[in-house]
């Protein structure tokens, strides 16, 4: 059985899935998106008019692939370095806030979910998961 996930590339899929995400009514840009930047790292805010919804089919490729992802993985995976003039660079996590709402909004579609405590793992909240609706929203992108 063929798997469009790992089949096509991950850009040209991320792209596909972006469209898909743009018919899901709880997939919205909020107004605040456009002011601010994507991390402590950047020095402007992005550009992208299709920001919000390539980075949520970016995460939501993330989930897919690792099974159980939370935020703070997630922020460290977009971080970047910062430049600090005559300083050597330095690496800083990405913003939690965009990372959050977009999961907050996968989770209202029905997409993902919070995972149940996995055992090894501390007994907090170990991160999101994708439902069974949300593997086949993944899957179905050709």
């Amino acid at each position: 059985m063929e798997n469009p996930v790992y089949e096509l590339n991950a850009q040209e899929y991320n792209l596909k899935l972006a469209e898909a995400l743009k018919q899901i009514p709880e997939f919205k840009k909020p107004e605040w998106s456009e002011f601010v930047k994507s991390g402590v790292a950047k020095e402007r805010p992005i550009d992208d008019v299709d920001f919000w919804h390539k980075r949520a089919a970016s995460i939501l490729r993330q989930i897919y692939k690792k099974k159980i992802v939370g935020v703070n993985r997630l922020k460290t995976k977009y971080g970047s370095k910062q430049n600090r003039g005559f300083k050597p660079e330095i690496f800083r996590k990405a913003s939690g806030k965009i990372i959050r709402t977009i999961l907050q909004q996968a989770d209202s579609a029905g997409i993902t979910e919070i995972a149940e405590d996995v055992k090894g793992v501390r007994s907090r909240k170990p991160g999101r998961q994708l439902t069974q609706k949300g593997k086949e929203i993944l899957e179905e992108i050709k």
